[in-house]
Order: structure tokens, then sequence, then C-alpha cells
């Protein structure tokens, strides 16, 4: 499997096998890095991470990663980088393709990303736009591998807004590994028909199913993976909270659906996740509508169904073989 000098995008751009030779990579480099192993087999390489949007996971998971490979990095937060504001696009992704041998943009549209690739003679990575998470499929991919060991036939039910980057990434995802996909939400917050019907087409090639319901006792009933995520996406307005939270206070991740699911059902989360009032965003919740948990409740969140922070550190091992993957010339 060869792939020196691709972009990482989305999933959609990738086939199956590719996919897996990802998730089988990162799994090699997770036994590596857990036994002391070193790896750094990209030393003297340097990449640039460019976040429009703030990360706790990602930008930890790149540079983490990156340094076990022995690159360093360069941190452009929202304020540092002048791209689409004072330079254009394609001129800053020319200037930093001649310093860097890499790329990572966490931002907004998928279309910066995109335009960022066509003018990079380097790979570019995506750590994130509104439309597509691809990095965080990989981590779910080798969590849920470990954890059941296999992908194909896997069962996985999505709460929430599924219009997005979490929910339509994982439609993709599940698609693209033979893997049973159910978005249980509001009617209106499922993924646009463009992107149902592309994933329609690669499920009838490699025998996924695509359902979309709004009973959560028959989305969820046999799932073995219980997936959400925050209610309102980064960069979204306040004003927001109100109507999504009438909306999708019916599709809470509780004990009740975990049951309804059946004793083999995990939980996921891409995290941050408001489970309790320990954030600010928490108590503002509270403050404004008497919520105390948000997508999930605190009891499945902590629970011995929950295997968010095993999906978290799988971030950084996944994002490590994309790099090393990409950035080494095959032998």
């Amino acid at each position: 499997m060869n792939l020196y000098g691709r972009d990482f995008l989305k999933l959609l751009d990738f086939t199956p096998e590719e996919i897996s030779y990802l998730v089988d990579l990162a799994a090699e480099l997770k036994d590596k890095k857990q036994k002391g192993i070193l790896h750094d087999e990209l030393k003297g390489k340097n990449i640039a991470l460019i976040f429009e949007k703030t990360s706790t996971r990602t930008r930890c998971a790149f540079e983490v990663a990156a340094h076990d490979l022995g690159m360093g990095t360069t941190y452009l937060n929202p304020t540092d980088s002048q791209i689409g504001k004072k330079e254009s696009i394609a001129d800053t992704a020319r200037v930093l393709a001649s310093m860097f041998d890499g790329i990572e943009y966490r931002g907004f549209e998928q279309e910066i990303v995109e335009n960022i690739a066509d003018y990079s003679k380097v790979p570019v990575w995506n750590g994130l736009t509104n439309e597509f998470h691809p990095t965080q499929m990989l981590a779910d991919l080798l969590t849920i591998k470990e954890h059941f060991g296999h992908l194909k036939g896997i069962r996985l039910a999505y709460l929430g807004d599924a219009r997005y980057n979490t929910g339509n990434s994982l439609m993709v995802m599940c698609a693209k590994m033979g893997m049973h996909f159910v978005a249980v939400s509001n009617k209106k917050y499922f993924p646009s028909k463009e992107l149902i019907d592309t994933c329609q087409e690669i499920a009838d090639e490699t025998g996924a199913t695509l359902e979309f319901t709004e009973d959560v006792k028959k989305g969820t009933k046999g799932a073995d993976v219980i997936s959400t995520d925050i209610w309102v996406s980064m960069g979204e307005p306040d004003e927001v909270w109100e109507e999504r939270i009438k909306d999708l206070e019916p599709y809470r991740v509780t004990m009740d659906v975990m049951k309804n699911a059946g004793d083999q059902a995990v939980f996921m989360h891409c995290l941050p996740s408001f489970h309790d009032l320990n954030t600010g965003i928490g108590k503002e919740i509270k403050e404004k509508y008497g919520l105390d948990e948000m997508e999930v409740t605190d009891e499945v969140f902590e629970s011995d169904r929950s295997i968010v922070f095993q999906e978290a550190e799988n971030r950084m091992h996944t994002i490590k073989a994309v790099m090393l993957a990409t950035l080494k010339k095959a032998e």
C-alpha cells in the first residue's frame, strides 16, 4: 500500500483497503509506543498546524505524533495565521509548502482545506472542517476494532445532529467499511440527500446499510456502538441552543438507550462532552435551560460501557499513521 504524497481530506477519497491499511498501521504504531520502541522514521521533517478552530485532542494528537516520528511542528492559532484575511488561501498554501513537509488544517468550510491541497506541493491533512472529520473516523475505527475484533457488520447508531462533520463522517465511514449506520434524530437533522445518495452507492458495493429514523427504540435496538456529539457545533451562534435543545433532548443518550441496544453496546463520543456541570458551557446551559446534562447523561459517560478515552487516545495513533503513510516513501 503506497499512500506517499497523498492528501487526507475526507474518507470519500480513500478505498476500504486504504482505510483498513491506515487503521492497521495505527495499531502497529500504538504497540510500538506502548512498548517504548523508538519510531522516529520522519526525523528531520517539519509540519505546519493551522488551527482556525482551537482544539485539545487534535492539536495534542498531531504534536505528540509528530514528535514521536521525529518531526518538528509549528502551531498557527486563529490570530497567528493570515489565511484568507491578509493573505489568500492559495498564497498561504504555496508559502507553507515551500517551508514544511506537511500541512494540517482545522477550521471551517471543507472548501478551504481542499483549496490548500490544490495549491500545496506537500500532503495536506484535514483536522476538522464543518463538513468532515476524517482523522476522528480513523480513531473510531481503531477503537471499534480493538473492542470487537472486526469492523464489517458492526451496527453503529448515531443520536443527535447528523448534518455536520461527525454525523456525515460516521455515515461515510460505515458505508466504506461495510458497517451498518443508523441516524437517530429529528428528521431535519439528517445528513444531506446528496451525501446520503453518495454513501448509498458505496454501501451497495460494500454490503453496508444506511437507516434514518426518529424512533429512538427502533434505531438503537441491537446497536453495537451508540455514538453522539455535542448539539451545537463550533462556531455556531448561541441563539441556536434553545432550538437544538428542544429538538434533540429526546435523543440524549441515557442508560435506557444503552440497555435497549443490548449488553454488547458501547458508548463513543469524539469529545468534548457536556455530560455534567464541570464546564463553563455546562453551567451556562444549567442557568438558562435548567439542564444538568446535554447529549449524554453522566451515568452513561462514566460507565463501563463508555470507551471515549480509549477513543481519544487513538486520535494520536491514527494521526501518526496518516502522517507516516503520506510522508514516508515506500521502500
